[in-house]
């Protein structure tokens, strides 16, 4: 049986076309690298996302609740053998995901809206004091 809570991410599930831009890692600010995102249910515990984009590595999350606290939770993982843990929020049209890990801290903030997300990854070298935007994403729907 699903989680009641779990069904505020049906409005993920689908096949999405996905910008990445602004990022200091690329050749420049204005260069875009564009790629594909799929979000669907895996049994009826959790969303999860494979993300393809062109010179980035694969990346897969797995997204999911845990009841006893009443929060979302979602981990990650990538072609280089990365793996990380973030803490979820999800509603009223915002998304966020964050992490504070001994290497860096990390935050995904993002507006949702049926048919395009606009977010941004930061991070943070010095445990969330200051943050530096690595790169911007958005997600338009792909047509049925």
């Amino acid at each position: 049986m699903r989680n009641d809570e779990l069904q505020a991410l049906d409005v993920l599930l689908g096949d999405w076309d996905v910008t990445l831009s602004g990022a200091w890692f690329l050749d420049g600010l204005e260069t875009e690298e564009h790629g594909t995102a799929t979000f669907e249910w895996l049994g009826d515990a959790f969303v999860v996302m494979t993300s393809i984009m062109e010179g980035q590595p694969t990346w897969d999350f797995a997204f999911g609740r845990r009841d006893a606290t009443d929060t979302f939770h979602a981990l990650y993982h990538d072609q280089r053998g990365v793996s990380r843990l973030f803490d979820m929020t999800f509603g009223d049209g915002r998304w966020t995901l964050t992490r504070s890990d001994p290497d860096f801290h990390q935050r995904w903030l993002a507006t949702v809206e049926d048919n395009r997300i606009v977010g941004r990854w930061e991070a943070s070298e010095d445990e969330g004091s200051t943050w530096r935007k690595d790169f911007d994403l958005v997600f338009e729907r792909r047509s049925a």
